[in-house]
């Protein structure tokens, strides 16, 4: 049992209790200790792969690849564009303030980081379910785009914070300023304010206008998404956004802003001229194969002609717009000068749209367009263009094709039925001459596509490139030559070294005479009397051939004139039908809209003869030979083998013989046929006659 001693020494004992108030100094040191200690460990963990800032001037980039046109005019710049940093006094005081408008009202009172702005964007992002807005300062972008990848992650966050803190301590404002507006991407190859105003203005950045600088400023959310020549109405709306901004912040006047919406932006004619951006795609395949892997900023002067492909632009856009409601929803051009030099090329209706380049890249079915091929391999067999022959009802093998009249003339010169593109002549002139011999020549003149031997390949059921067309038309433009298409001359360093040149060669004959006089004369006749009529022009030397695919699915024009050619196809990427659009209506619109504002600039001759004729021919005489072809029956008398005969312009011995001589031509009478468009050709591949041979070359 306890004394009373030992209970009041107990109490006596006892620690006075402590006051709220030293309760809570005494936590809050050990919450402050603990505190320190977190943040200690959680930078130093967090700094572990910081970046060097030693690196903060330093460039890292891909070599930048100029493109010229033929007359050094620029077409585009692909890689790293850079230009001389921008000296921000330089600037007029509405353009830093456009970007510290839209970007970072509190740029001047913030320590690298907005605790309010951050705040603010949690709240705007958790009301919308989602990220609408962001907290990142001007400070925080420039230390991501010094240092950081765009990687989205706490570490990479906590980084930034730290960089931009780091850059707060180690430069001015101004100095940030700076360095944000020299060193982010606009877009379009373009890193920084001078690169961009040279991009998209062709000025420099002390030039701009409250506008342009708007526009600027407004690309930064998204370069590609807010483009000024790929997303127009989208970059003005932006740009008004700007321009709201800075007039709340007292940047610029009500007055300042109302002239800034109102005054048009003129965006650099070389960005606007989107469609170039194929030719420049076609080119980006080869330059590497040329030179290697680039390891300095290269010059390429190409042969195409800014000039002209303007105005194949503005043809192809104002038919495309026009024939809409027929269907009619991509096209592609190729022209081609005498040599195989690219004058123009479009690969479809829009470049922003679809990057896929129509012009090179598409096979599709050339209908009627082909047709040349046969005739070039049957005036080499001996035909001429007075040569008769018969539109009748025709079989081979198990096929039976049609003219688009469901008639037969009867009847008529070659030269006709070339003209009107009859479709059972072709035919028969493919089987008698062999369609090997047509797939020699179309070889020979540049199509390197497979060609198969079934007899509809003489209608055209053969898969090409409009770039194919337009090579192989030429050596009817330039006096025979075979030629290989091509678009760039020269590269080169900025500094003059010359890296590539072309090697400069005359190119071999194809074809000779008196083949390459019939051939033109004949389809100078498709334009003077046949279906390509509508693509006619004045006082000009033209020829050509229009081109139709079963059911409408594919249209063609290629024409040329001396030293000229160019080749237009019009269809869908989905290989559908369009409403009645043939080789002589859309294609060929297209064609004459371009080619007649393109000779005047061209100032193209005649189309040249080619090569001398062998001694002692003498031009036919089209009424008495004629008559002479013409057999006791009326019927056509057919040509001999000419290289039987000696004729040093025959395909030798085994390409001028038919492909299969157990296949007589046949002649029953005419079978009732669904209506087909002019240069039909059937739809698909058709039945091909047995034979041992691979059928395509």
């Amino acid at each position: 049992m306890a004394g009373p001693g030992f209970g009041g020494g107990q109490q006596g004992g006892d620690k006075p209790a402590r006051t709220p108030l030293q309760k809570a100094l005494y936590w809050g040191a050990v919450l402050a200790v603990w505190g320190l200690i977190f943040l200690v460990v959680f930078f130093a963990v967090f700094a572990r792969g910081l970046p060097d800032t030693s690196t903060l001037y330093n460039v890292d980039r891909q070599p930048s690849i100029t493109y010229l046109d033929r007359n050094g005019a620029l077409i585009a710049t692909r890689g790293t564009q850079m230009a001389p940093p921008a000296d921000l006094d330089s600037l007029p005081d509405y353009v830093p303030a456009a970007f510290i408008a839209i970007e970072d009202r509190r740029f001047y009172h913030h320590p690298g980081f907005d605790p309010i702005g951050m705040m603010r964007a949690m709240a705007t992002n958790m009301r919308a379910g989602r990220v609408v807005q962001g907290g990142s300062t001007l400070t925080q972008q420039l230390a991501k785009n010094l240092f950081l990848t765009p990687d989205q992650n706490l570490r990479r966050k906590v980084q930034e914070l730290m960089l931009a803190v780091w850059l707060e301590m180690k430069f001015s404002k101004k100095e940030i300023l700076a360095l944000y507006l020299n060193r982010v991407y606009f877009g379009a190859g373009a890193y920084g304010i001078e690169a961009a105003s040279q991009r998209y203005f062709d000025k420099s950045a002390k030039d701009l206008t409250v506008g342009e600088a708007a526009l600027l400023a407004g690309l930064l959310k998204a370069p590609s998404r807010y483009s000024p020549v790929s997303e127009s109405e989208r970059a003005a709306n932006r740009a008004t956004v700007v321009l709201n901004e800075m007039e709340e912040a007292g940047v610029i006047t009500a007055a300042q802003r109302e002239q800034a919406v109102t005054q048009p932006i003129i965006v650099s004619r070389t960005l606007a001229t989107q469609h170039a951006q194929y030719f420049i795609d076609w080119l980006d395949q080869s330059i590497r194969g040329l030179v290697g892997e680039p390891t300095e900023d290269l010059v390429v002067e190409t042969t195409l002609d800014l000039t002209l492909q303007t105005a194949a632009e503005r043809s192809v856009r104002r038919i495309l717009d026009r024939d809409e409601g027929k269907g009619v929803q991509q096209a592609a051009l190729v022209a081609l000068d005498g040599d195989g030099r690219v004058r123009a090329m479009i690969g479809g209706g829009s470049y922003a749209d679809s990057q896929f380049n129509r012009a090179v890249e598409a096979r599709r079915q050339a209908g009627s367009a082909f047709k040349p091929f046969v005739y070039l391999a049957a005036v080499e067999a001996g035909y001429t263009p007075q040569t008769p022959v018969v539109d009748q009802p025709v079989t081979i093998g198990n096929w039976s094709p049609k003219n688009y009249s469901n008639t037969f003339a009867g009847p008529m010169p070659l030269s006709q039925a070339v003209a009107q593109s009859i479709n059972t002549v072709a035919a028969s002139v493919a089987d008698q001459i062999g369609r090997d011999s047509v797939a020699r020549a179309a070889r020979r003149l540049g199509i390197e596509s497979r060609i198969g031997l079934e007899p509809a390949m003489a209608l055209g059921a053969v898969e090409v490139s409009p770039l194919e067309m337009a090579t192989a038309y030429d050596a009817f433009a330039n006096g025979g030559r075979r030629v290989e298409a091509y678009g760039i001359s020269r590269i080169r360093t900025p500094q003059g070294r010359v890296i590539y040149q072309r090697a400069s060669g005359q190119s071999g004959q194809a074809i000779n005479n008196p083949p390459l006089y019939y051939m033109n004369q004949m389809l100078r006749g498709v334009m003077t009397s046949g279906t390509g009529r509508s693509a006619a022009i004045a006082g000009r030397d033209l020829a050509g051939k229009t081109g139709t695919t079963s059911d409408y699915k594919d249209a063609w024009f290629v024409g040329y004139t001396g030293g000229f050619v160019t080749a237009v196809w019009v269809g869908k990427d989905d290989n559908t039908a369009m409403r009645g659009v043939t080789g002589g209506s859309s294609p060929a619109a297209i064609w004459k809209g371009f080619m007649e504002a393109a000779l005047p600039r061209l100032n193209a001759p005649r189309i040249p003869d080619g090569p001398a004729m062998p001694e002692g021919w003498v031009a036919p005489d089209p009424i008495g030979d004629l008559m002479s072809g013409i057999g006791e029956d009326g019927l056509p008398i057919q040509p001999t083998d000419p290289a039987a005969e000696g004729d040093p312009y025959a395909e030798p011995p085994e390409a001028a013989a038919p492909s299969d001589p157990k296949q007589p031509l046949d002649r029953p009478k005419a079978q009732p046929a669904p209506r087909d468009p002019p240069d039909q050709q059937p739809e698909g591949r058709q039945p091909a006659e047995k034979r041992s041979d691979p059928l395509f070359f």
